[in-house]
């Protein structure tokens, strides 16, 4: 997942250079709602790991 919240975001960086700043911004809103879901799903990884040990 975070390998495609890195893509949306070249993407983005990429459409802003070129001057497609509706294309910029919407790819910009999809890598940051990704890489938060991929904040989120890792924490709660690290807490079940945690809460499974001896």
């Amino acid at each position: 997942m975070l390998r495609w919240a890195l893509g949306f975001f070249v993407v983005a960086l990429v459409a802003a250079v070129l001057g497609f700043t509706g294309i910029a911004l919407a790819s910009a809103e999809i890598a940051k709602v990704l890489f938060y879901v991929f904040f989120i799903l890792f924490v709660l990884s690290l807490l079940g790991h945690v809460a499974r040990r001896p």
